[in-house]
């Protein structure tokens, strides 16, 4: 059942509308997404502000949208891979690395560590080996990253169900398909 489906301005409460109205003027639309999260503007309003102090911390912004391209192929969020690849796109990957991201493998060694160990806490359910997890800060990433990595991770899993449990239109340049989708 699709119960969180993109509310109208109109359909949206006082607080909710102050969102849409912000983010029509910061990003020029209110992604389906916001829309069906606006149902509760704490929810909405919550989450962009988090995402928005995230994305000031240790990860760079390419970084933030690898840990959200690999958890949204994981999570099988179509909605959430097609915008998080457009939005890698803008931060300079190629679709070719998109891709490679999504199949847990970057060619750029750090960053395909910070894939690995992303992937890694998806699959176990936040308990990755040790193995991983000092590959990750062997590669150079800090506690405080390796703490806001499971925080992105988490915040990207609420985008990802909130897709699945509402299934509406994805409003974003629709992401290639995986011919095969690596299992890890």
């Amino acid at each position: 059942m699709n119960v969180l489906n993109p509310l109208s301005f109109d359909e949206a409460q006082s607080e909710t509308q102050e969102i849409f109205t912000a983010l029509k003027s910061k990003i020029g639309m209110v992604p389906n997404l916001y829309a069906a999260m606006g149902v509760s503007s704490k929810l909405l309003g919550g989450y962009l502000a988090f995402v928005e102090t995230l994305k000031s911390g240790e990860f760079s912004a390419k970084e933030y949208e690898a840990i959200a391209l690999v958890t949204s192929e994981a999570n099988n969020c179509e909605y959430c891979i097609s915008a998080h690849t457009a939005l890698g796109k803008m931060q300079g990957f190629t679709e070719e690395e998109t891709i490679d991201i999504r199949q847990n493998n970057s060619a750029n060694v750090k960053l395909n560590t910070l894939v690995n160990l992303t992937n890694e806490l998806i699959k176990t359910k936040g308990n990755p080996t040790d193995e991983k997890s000092k590959a990750f800060l062997l590669a150079g990433y800090s506690k405080a990253a390796f703490a806001e990595l499971i925080a992105i991770v988490s915040l990207t899993t609420i985008t990802n169900t909130i897709h699945h449990n509402g299934n509406f239109a994805i409003d974003f340049p629709i992401a290639q398909t995986l011919n095969t989708k690596q299992v890890a």
